[in-house]
């Protein structure tokens, strides 16, 4: 076993890092070896094709990245005969990320999606507007996730990652709700809300308002949701939230996360996801230890 070898749920990965949903491309090939990365996360996919939000919709903030896309994309069937073909030379874990307006939606979607054998896994994104319940995001109620958790899970036999929002009063009721129904692994945390507005003008810089926040001043939320949830939860973590550099993955392990995923600092460098694993590598090899020896150990 490498050092940096991990587990995601059914998963192996060579190391223990990938890309948040829709912050990375296989354009990123011109960059470096996609295969060096522990796994592939795609944008999330809808059952039918999505437009996205009118613009403006990201603008960059002294602290972070403020996005609202609106989920823009080719709906599941265009993906799998267009984007998936593209993915032909990748040998590592391809995780698709899919969301949906109702349960019947969500399981439609996997339904297809299960036909693509190249497939590893998926991340499934609860953070959307259920329109059952007036909009309220599915990964806001521990009944909802239940149900669609249990649902989901008897139409595969491959990797199901619930990606949880931090947008909630109690994450660990969620997490449990998601493992006890059969969620193979947890993704966490998703954006948080949050808003610009230009001094001079009055006017927002979002045409929608509020928007998805991310970016290096969520770490210390991401950290202790990460640890909250670890803590009573056990099945594995993929981590994200504020991840720049190797000393921030680090953390992430100690507080209980099995993967971390680079997700906003990937737009200020390429390079960020191969020079985690490398740095990573250095600090193991030196200290003797493996990856495994910190997940989960953090010290009070």
């Amino acid at each position: 076993m490498n050092k940096l070898e991990t587990k995601l749920g059914k998963l192996t990965l060579l190391n223990p890092v990938t890309v948040a949903s829709g912050t990375f491309s296989l354009d990123y090939q011109d960059f470096f070896n996609l295969n060096s990365l522990g796994a592939i996360v795609t944008k999330t996919i809808t059952r039918f094709p999505k437009e996205g939000n009118p613009p403006p919709r990201m603008i960059e903030t002294r602290s972070g990245l403020l996005n609202s896309i609106g989920l823009q994309n080719p709906g599941v069937e265009a993906f799998m005969t267009s984007v998936m073909p593209q993915y032909e030379h990748i040998s590592i874990p391809i995780i698709v990320s899919f969301s949906g307006s109702t349960i019947d939606e969500f399981c439609e979607t996997l339904s297809l999606l299960e036909k693509c054998s190249e497939i590893s896994g998926y991340e499934v994104n609860v953070s959307c507007p259920n329109v059952e319940k007036e909009g309220i995001a599915f990964g806001t109620d521990a009944k909802t996730i239940s149900v669609l958790v249990s649902r989901l899970s008897a139409l595969t036999d491959k990797e199901l990652i619930i990606k949880l929002t931090p947008n909630v009063t109690d994450i660990v009721e969620i997490a449990l709700a998601a493992k006890e129904s059969g969620a193979d692994s947890l993704a966490l945390i998703n954006t948080l809300l949050g808003m610009s507005i230009d001094w001079r003008t009055g006017k927002s810089h979002i045409k929608k308002g509020i928007a998805g926040f991310s970016g290096p001043a969520i770490k210390p939320i991401a950290l202790q949701n990460v640890y909250r949830v670890a803590s009573k939860v056990d099945i594995p973590i993929l981590a994200m939230g504020g991840v720049c550099d190797w000393k921030d993955a680090l953390e992430f392990f100690y507080a209980g996360a099995s993967v971390v995923a680079v997700g906003t600092y990937n737009f200020a460098d390429p390079l960020a996801t191969v020079n985690i694993i490398e740095k990573l590598g250095f600090f193991f090899t030196e200290n003797d230890m493996k990856l495994i020896d910190i997940i989960g150990k953090v010290t009070f």
